[in-house]
């Protein structure tokens, strides 16, 4: 009878191993993404947190721990596996995205993908993951406490994992759904939640894009649509840049030397045209695509809906469309993004991170870009769209590198606190490789021979510190600061194009240009017409007017500003 009661003592140990064990399959990768700088200390806690619901059971039934554990070991450490495979081969976390690119690929892509993936590298590191997954299940022993004992404990785990939801329940106000929604959101670091709350993230973007697609299809086509090149074998791309101002690039007068290969490269290619006075409309990425890509603007923001897109309009001209992307795919910020994409012929998603603020640099876009270059299609028109310098900053650039070069105070124009200084590095290495991007797609179309021309933006600007009185970080439609907006506007012309297009372009890089219009660029750059198309909104055409550059939501009433009533 000693013998029994001393068998059901509280054992630290038993805990320890239990947690050990249960964590492990989720715990364990978000571990090495954390230590090797992959991404920010969130995915270890939230994964931690939501691991220990399965201590609930073991503390409840400690006289069936072993085939509890079992149970658990065989289906949720199988489970796990998907994940750590992924990150192995991808070193990106599973979402909701990687559903979307697994709908998206046929039978032969999938061999392909087996074949080429099978490595003994990921051989080895799923055996050495599934061993000691296997000698943490051996320790795992019963847990006894009292029964007083194991409810508080199992009443305070379930009111620290539920407690997202109904923080947005009753401080946020939010509906059930969102709060249901922000609570899958942060149990999607562990498994099998994270399979679940991806899946159905996936469905419901899904669903939304789909209706929007299914809008764009019944649009009529463009009236009268004239291309002036015929049947000119071309190639013309557009490069979205993120949260990049030209306040902080060099090429535009910035006292650190944050962009010297865009200026190399204008000094070796003088026809590269470096427009200084072009702004953003809105300083959000989903925002202001919807009217770049589209007819619409600040005076007519539903237009995006109404009327063909600029990759409509390529397709009606005869255009082979492509769309190479570093941005996240299927998020509920992205799902325009993924639409506007999925409007074209061939895709390319290069980044199907579950997290934002991870390691995903820019320099992936290079290899789809030659691939697409090398397409035989005569009329190709390809989007570029790139993660840029996207908060956080430090996620941007390889660490320990070349573009890792400002670390102080020196060049800074202003005094600013220590506090702020790291984070205002960051942006200006992030800018830094960015540049380093952005030119080398520049130089591989050089390199391409291709006749046409690429014309690269940034979607619109960040605010790290530079308005006086140097407190302001990211971008506030409500209190817009002019740095929020300004944003790099770049056409380099290939030699082919330029001896059958000769044009004055030089003498209009100094006019004040909102990227609203920028589908009236394009058409003029690529020789469209058609009767949507305006002249006076190019900023390549003879006929440019000057109109006033609002910003702020069209939504809102009395919300638009004049960007230039801005304070410098």
């Amino acid at each position: 009878m000693q013998n029994l009661k001393d068998n059901h003592k509280f054992s630290w140990s038993a805990l320890i191993f239990a947690i050990l064990f249960f964590g492990y399959f989720s715990c364990t990768l978000q571990l090495f993404i954390f230590v090797s700088g992959h991404s920010n200390i969130n995915g270890l806690r939230d994964s931690l947190i939501y691991s220990l619901i399965w201590l609930i059971p073991l503390l409840m039934f400690p006289n069936y721990t072993r085939k509890i554990a079992t149970v658990f070991g065989l289906i949720i450490g199988g489970l796990s596996l998907i994940s750590v495979a992924y990150f192995v081969i991808y070193r990106q976390e599973f979402s909701q995205s990687v559903f979307f690119v697994m709908a998206e690929s046929n039978f032969n892509e999938s061999h392909e993908f087996i074949q080429q993936y099978l490595s003994i590298k990921l051989i080895v590191v799923l055996c050495v993951y599934i061993l000691f997954a296997a000698f943490l299940w051996k320790k795992v022993k019963p847990i006894y406490v009292k029964n007083t004992t194991k409810w508080i404990v199992s009443l305070l785990i379930i009111i620290y994992a539920t407690m997202p939801m109904a923080i947005s329940l009753t401080v946020k106000k939010a509906s059930f759904e969102k709060a249901g929604y922000h609570l899958l959101s942060r149990m999607e670091t562990t498994v099998p939640w994270q399979l679940v709350s991806n899946y159905l993230a996936y469905r419901s973007q899904l669903s939304n894009m789909e209706a929007i697609l299914a809008n764009y299809e019944m649009l009529p086509p463009l009236n009268n649509l004239i291309d002036a090149n015929g049947n000119t074998p071309r190639t013309l791309v557009l490069v979205i840049g993120e949260s990049t101002t030209r306040n902080r690039m060099g090429i535009y007068g910035y006292e650190r030397n944050t962009t010297p290969h865009i200026q190399q490269f204008k000094k070796e290619n003088p026809n590269l045209l470096v427009f200084n006075d072009v702004v953003s409309s809105r300083p959000y990425t989903i925002e202001i695509l919807q009217q770049a890509l589209t007819f619409a603007d600040e005076q007519h923001p539903d237009l995006y809906l109404k009327t063909p897109s600029l990759i409509h309009l390529m397709h009606q001209a005869g255009y082979k469309t492509f769309w190479i992307t570093n941005q996240q795919t299927m998020t509920a910020r992205n799902t325009m993004l993924t639409m506007f994409s999925q409007q074209t012929d061939e895709q390319f998603y290069m980044n199907n991170d579950r997290n934002q603020s991870s390691r995903r640099y820019d320099e992936s876009v290079f290899d789809p870009f030659k691939k697409v270059l090398a397409d035989p299609a005569d009329k190709k028109f390809i989007v570029i769209h790139l993660l840029g310098t996207h908060m956080k900053y430090e996620f941007r650039y390889p660490k320990n590198s070349v573009y890792d070069q400002f670390k102080d105070a020196t060049g800074i124009p202003f005094k600013l606190d220590d506090d702020k200084l790291e984070r205002y590095n960051n942006y200006d290495n992030a800018v830094s490789y960015n540049d380093y991007v952005t030119t080398t797609l520049f130089n591989i179309f050089k390199t391409s021979k291709e006749n046409g021309f690429m014309l690269y933006f940034s979607d619109h600007g960040e605010d790290v510190y530079e308005t006086p009185p140097h407190d302001v970080l990211g971008r506030n439609e409500k209190a817009p600061t002019k740095t929020m907006y300004t944003v790099p506007f770049m056409l380099w012309q290939s030699p082919q194009w330029l001896a059958t297009h000769p044009n004055n372009y030089q003498s209009y890089i100094n006019r004040k240009y909102s990227t609203q219009d920028l589908i009236h660029t394009w058409s003029d750059l690529a020789g469209l017409t058609y009767d949507l198309y305006q002249p006076e909104k190019s900023i390549v055409n003879p006929e440019f007017k000057q109109s006033t550059r609002w910003i702020g939501d069209p939504y809102g009433k009395d919300s638009l500003i004049d960007f230039d009533t801005l304070p410098k």
